[in-house]
């Protein structure tokens, strides 16, 4: 994937340090450098186009250099360029992105806080959680409950949260009070001869268990991804979330569902917790809210929540919580039109239409000798590159994968590797000429790799 160097290249390396990223190794081959955007295609500065097959990063769903939301940021720039939210002052972009929000949202969801990414919305979960227990007069209800495998961000609070050691390793994380339950994964974590309902039966029982053995008293909340995402694609199985849910309320436990990268559309229903049949206390979102064209994430919580919240406030006089940037102008009017656009042009009805298009088109590869296991959901997906009996991957945990999505990319087709596996997460932007056309690709790439590795004495 290595790019021919110019002035642009040369000054990326010489000055930028890139997030996820071995920077000595970027030294050495440079950036790829994304040029334009249009619909599901980008382009580099050399020219090639490119299917991007994970939507930028699982959060451009109504595709690039969509006119409408480019329109919108600079109405709001010539009207209202910037004003906080600080001390009861508000525009109207908040105002009806936040009225929006709660139309959209599962009912009894009815308060909105903004903050600009995922990462900062569920490090407030976090404070959040704190703030109302203290106010209960329940000092000592502040752990949270994870997974491992989960994402939920790289701040301190929501990198502790989250449930993988490439993220924690030297950083000192996990540095709040959690604990990380079995991954809901059933291919890769159930026990022999253990059926799926089995496996969710002896997970619930370790939530169970868990809650009672560090004591309900100190446990503030449970997050987790419908669908988690960045820790490779992995569905739940049957009867899990609505279990998760009983358990919980059961013990007097929040539940937070990361909806950050399962929101608006991305699984086929209109939220992760709708597919899979359970209403949170609390659903983050961000990424697909604006289509990631401006910064911006939004916490809905219940009625419960709130008036725990905000009767604390009233206590202490303040809510000391909050960012510069909570609720702008610009970010909020965009958002509420990338709404509208989803809406207007129905592209969750369009994830939910393509869905057995893609998912059967990826199943087509399940027998290549290269995939332990394909799984996913609406427009999300991913392949596991792994031995089907040993479940191990071949050669260096991650070497295929990568080779995989190296491959892809000179194909035409931007897709992500994480650890063994390769996820794909397209625009809902995407026809059934693009999901085809995204299958040829892989399908070359895959048949690439699979000489690679022979020729590596992997197989």
């Amino acid at each position: 994937m290595n790019h021919r160097p110019n002035s642009l290249h040369i000054s990326d390396v010489a000055h930028s340090m890139h997030p996820y990223t071995n920077m000595r190794l970027h030294e050495e081959k440079g950036p790829m450098i994304m040029t334009e955007g249009n619909g599901a295609r980008v382009t580099d500065s050399e020219g090639k186009e490119y299917i991007e097959g994970l939507a930028g990063l699982w959060s451009v769903a109504v595709g690039f250099s969509e006119t409408r939301l480019a329109d919108a940021a600079y109405a709001q720039l010539k009207r209202l360029p910037y004003y906080h939210s600080f001390a009861h002052k508000a525009h109207e972009p908040s105002i009806r992105l936040a009225e929006k929000l709660v139309e959209m949202t599962p009912e009894g969801l009815n308060r909105v806080f903004f903050t600009n990414s995922g990462s900062e919305a569920n490090d407030t979960v976090v404070k959040m959680a704190w703030f109302l227990n203290n106010g209960l007069g329940r000092p000592e209800k502040k752990k949270f409950l994870s997974r491992t495998k989960a994402y939920h961000g790289i701040t301190i609070a929501s990198g502790s949260l989250t449930g993988l050691a490439g993220n924690q390793k030297d950083f000192d994380l996990p540095a709040i009070p959690v604990t990380h339950l079995t991954c809901p994964h059933y291919w890769r974590y159930g026990e022999e001869g253990e059926s799926e309902t089995e496996f969710t039966a002896r997970l619930l029982k370790e939530l169970e268990d868990t809650i009672i053995a560090e004591g309900p008293e100190t446990i503030a909340g449970f997050i987790g991804e419908p669908v988690m995402g960045a820790g490779g694609v992995m569905t739940p199985p049957e009867g899990y979330w609505p279990g998760v849910v009983e358990i919980c309320h059961k013990y007097d436990i929040l539940v937070v569902s990361d909806e950050v990268i399962n929101g608006f559309g991305r699984t086929g229903e209109r939220f992760g917790c709708e597919k899979y049949g359970f209403t949170p206390d609390i659903l983050v979102t961000s990424k697909q809210l604006t289509s990631s064209y401006m910064p911006l994430a939004a916490i809905v919580v219940n009625d419960k929540v709130y008036n725990a919240i905000a009767d604390n406030t009233a206590k202490l006089g303040n809510f000391g919580h909050g960012f510069t940037g909570t609720g702008h102008p610009v970010a909020c009017a965009v958002g509420l039109e990338n709404l509208n656009i989803i809406e207007e042009r129905d592209l969750m009805g369009n994830a939910k239409r393509l869905e057995p298009l893609f998912q059967d088109g990826l199943r087509a590869f399940a027998d290549h000798p290269l995939i332990g296991e394909i799984r996913g959901v609406g427009l999300i997906a991913g392949l596991e590159m792994a031995d089907k009996k040993t479940k191990q991957p071949f050669g260096k945990p991650g070497a295929v994968a990568a080779k995989v999505v190296a491959l892809a990319a000179e194909e035409g087709l931007i897709c992500r590797n994480v650890y063994d596996t390769v996820a794909l997460c397209p625009p809902l932007i995407v026809t059934e000429d693009d999901v085809r056309e995204i299958h040829a690709r892989l399908g070359r790439a895959l048949d690439q790799a699979l000489d690679w590795a022979k020729s590596e004495g992997m197989l």
